[in-house]
């Protein structure tokens, strides 16, 4: 049981009240939104055949819903999404941390990585399906390309530019690598990894959609392509407005672990 002095207690209890006013905000925002879209469109103000309007999109989810076609579509994308957005990030902090430990290698391969991230990834994609085949494969593969390479250059970035004051104490220490990675370097960067994650929650969506563009035969990818094909635009922005919400879903996801890691070393 922790025991907060009254300015402690009425500044959490400011911080309570703000967060409530940002939240209460943002909703209001997406309300105002689809309330004006609506009405432009009962009011023919713009054309609902190219831009849809919020009714539309309603029935053309619940019509997907009703054919058991919905979630199937919903959980290709997310899994796609799941597997590179994890690899992604495990894998970019992985190496951002041996560049960092080994200065001469990261001399070496740091002009490689800005070469590779700047490529456009469009035009990879026939490579990449003949590399890897057509199939979910070229898709995870498609993902990595766009966000591994972001996730490696933002996270060995902070790790270069921790204060070396504080390196240089733990050194008089006689502390090892790995201390100085565990106490230092590590901690300090918990907010440029989390920033880094939610930037990689929507570059690992871009390249699995431009991946499902290309090659596959089902996901929201897909049901977006189809739907230009018959310009069926009330599928298209259907599809593009289910992946907002999940893309928002995972940024809560990433940010909640952020505030309880936060609280959590803040009590230790």
């Amino acid at each position: 049981m922790y025991m907060y002095s009254l300015e402690h207690t009425n500044y959490l209890k400011k911080r309570k009240k703000e967060k409530r006013i940002i939240t209460t905000f943002r909703i209001l925002i997406i309300f105002i939104f689809l309330i004006i879209w609506e009405l432009l469109a009962r009011f023919n103000i713009i054309n609902t055949f190219l831009f849809s309007s919020p009714s539309r999109i309603i029935n053309t989810i619940i019509k997907l819903f009703n054919t058991k076609e919905l979630f199937k579509h919903i959980g290709i994308t997310l899994y796609e999404l799941l597997i590179s957005f994890s690899l992604a990030s495990i894998v970019g902090i992985i190496i951002a941390s041996i560049l960092w430990r080994y200065e001469k290698l990261s001399k070496v391969v740091d002009p490689y990585i800005t070469i590779i991230n700047s490529l456009p990834k469009v035009a990879l994609g026939p490579l990449i399906i003949i590399w890897v085949g057509a199939s979910m494969n070229s898709i995870i593969v498609m993902a990595l390309t766009i966000s591994l390479f972001t996730t490696i250059i933002n996270i060995y970035t902070g790790f270069i530019n921790v204060d070396k004051n504080y390196i240089i104490m733990l050194k008089s220490f006689k502390a090892s690598e790995f201390d100085i990675y565990r106490r230092v370097i590590l901690p300090s960067n918990i907010l440029n990894i989390f920033s880094t994650l939610k930037i990689n929650i929507s570059m690992s969506l871009i390249g699995v959609i431009m991946g499902e563009l290309l090659v596959s035969k089902s996901g929201l990818g897909y049901l977006i392509m189809y739907g230009s094909q018959v310009f069926n635009l009330d599928l298209v922005i259907s599809s593009i407005f289910i992946l907002g919400i999940i893309s928002y879903i995972m940024y809560l996801l990433v940010d909640k672990i952020n505030i309880l890691l936060k609280k959590k070393t803040n009590y230790l």
